[in-house]
């Protein structure tokens, strides 16, 4: 991915990261509830979570206006 984007796609994919985000902690929520036999698959979709925040923080910042400037 490119670091300088078209501000309409980084919201597009804003958005998308942030649904996918927000259905993987309701995936987690259920298998905390009634945890699965497999725990390497709950592990799994945590990083996985955690890695979408990470590129979710990434865009925003690249959105945002720069404080210095």
């Amino acid at each position: 991915m490119a670091t300088i984007e078209d501000p309409e796609a980084l919201k597009n994919r804003l958005a998308e990261l942030a649904v996918e985000h927000r259905d993987l902690d309701l995936a987690i929520d259920r298998l905390t509830v009634a945890p699965p036999e497999d725990q390497l698959l709950l592990r799994r979709l945590k990083k996985r979570k955690l890695m979408l925040k990470d590129r979710i923080s990434q865009i925003r910042r690249l959105l945002e206006p720069d404080a210095l400037a």
